[in-house]
């Protein structure tokens, strides 16, 4: 098995094994690969909280193999919900209102439950495809336990995550995927976990050069520890933070990001680091008031219909346009190219913002909204349990669970349309 993924026999891996939470799952009765290191090492809840912040400093996350690397983002879901809590309470302190709505905040929890199903079959194609470099193609092998090392690995997962997120805004095909997250009209943390199902399957080759001489399990928590950062930036409730503004992302920058105002548009790509945008000259400070959503909204709480209209959208552009060059413009080109038009489209075509632009939000009865929040907490327990028991469940039970699933969140997504 390990021959198959990784092309080599050394031991599991050439030494850095795919934990078991990261392994491809192949249903029912599936075993963990063999490894001689032990499991994921255990976290503190201090730990957990200063890897959300990316302030855990190498002594406390340097690990010899990508075994014994935790599960970062799984252990971060109680503080997931315990800081969206906590910002409808600094919200409603500080503007008399809740910092979100029952439909959007359903709709972000249902895209992201959406977007980690593949993972219950098959696992981080991130780590797979990396570890199959590392073991085949590397150049040199800097050591796993130095601290110049980590900080290393700090600025090239963020470049590459810079690099990613830059072309997904300006390839119209990548913008499909990633639209996803910004497609809601709020800006609080419940837009962080707003993901799409297809991103994770190409943002994995812009991580391969760091594979031939950054070791995967160095690798392995910066992959994590970018994401969860990434999290907390999402809110309106924190302003500015001084002279941090001019290196990290904060939540200033990041509003910015989410912006459909024309001074917003393909701005702040940054991660964690907001110094690539300052160099490569995609930066822009928050200045008027922020309109967050997509340039033409797309007015739905459906998280299938989310997921696949831009493709959809996508395809009939593409037989409609004439000329086989700029058929594949449609594809590879900016999501606001047409014939004549520059790659990344026109700036003036950009729709002015008013300031009276008013979110899509379709009144319900309270009664639906209390059902739809009950029966959402209970398909969350089930998708979490799912996730704990799977290596224990037939295949055909897996799928089916999965399928009820799907078709409870799109549920959900209807009824908060009155439909």
């Amino acid at each position: 098995r390990c021959q198959r993924i990784c092309g080599r026999g050394r031991g599991v891996c050439g030494g850095s094994p795919l934990p078991a939470h990261l392994q491809p799952r192949s249903g029912a009765g599936t075993r963990a690969m063999e490894s001689g290191a032990g499991g994921p090492r255990a976290t503190a809840p201090g730990q957990q909280l200063r890897a959300l912040f990316y302030v855990l400093p190498p002594g406390e996350s340097s690990f010899r193999t990508v075994e014994e690397v935790p599960d970062y983002v799984e252990k971060s879901i109680p503080f997931f919900i315990a800081f969206i809590g906590l910002e409808f309470a600094v919200s409603w302190v500080q503007k008399r209102k809740l910092s979100g709505r029952i439909n959007d905040g359903i709709s972000s929890l249902s895209l992201g439950i959406l977007s980690r199903l593949p993972d219950v079959l098959f696992r981080s194609i991130d780590l797979i495809s990396y570890i199959y470099v590392w073991n085949n193609y590397r150049l040199f092998e800097l050591p796993w336990d130095s601290p110049w090392t980590w900080y290393l690995t700090l600025l090239g997962v963020d470049f590459a995550y810079y690099c990613f997120h830059r072309i997904s805004h300006e390839v119209n095909i990548l913008w499909a995927a990633h639209q996803v997250h910004h497609s809601s009209e709020d800006y609080n943390l419940f837009t962080a976990l707003r993901q799409s199902v297809l991103q994770k399957y190409t943002s994995w080759i812009f991580n391969l050069p760091m594979a031939l001489f950054i070791p995967p399990s160095v690798f392995a928590v910066h992959l994590q520890f970018n994401l969860l950062y990434q999290f907390w930036i999402h809110t309106e409730v924190v302003t500015k933070l001084g002279p941090l503004e001019w290196i990290l992302n904060t939540p200033s920058h990041h509003r910015v990001h989410h912006g459909r105002n024309p001074y917003c548009i393909d701005k702040n790509y940054g991660g964690t680091l907001i110094i690539w945008d300052r160099i490569f000259g995609t930066f822009e400070a928050e200045d008027e008031k922020v309109v967050y959503g997509l340039t033409h909204p797309v007015n739905s709480f459906d998280p299938i219909m989310l997921q696949l209209r831009p493709l959809a959208h996508i395809w009939n552009t593409f037989w409609a346009t004439p000329g086989f060059c700029n058929k594949l413009s449609v594809i590879f080109k900016g999501p606001g190219w047409g014939p004549g038009k520059p790659r990344l489209g026109l700036p003036e075509e950009i729709p002015v913002i008013t300031g009276k632009e008013v979110p899509f939000n379709p009144s319900v009865p309270a009664y639906l909204n209390c059902y739809a929040v009950v029966h959402f907490a209970i398909i969350m327990d089930l998708y979490t349990g799912l996730l704990g028991s799977v290596t224990t469940l037939s295949q055909v039970t897996i799928l089916l669970r999965i399928g009820f699933i799907i078709l409870s969140l799109t549920s959900f997504g209807l009824l908060m349309e009155n439909r």
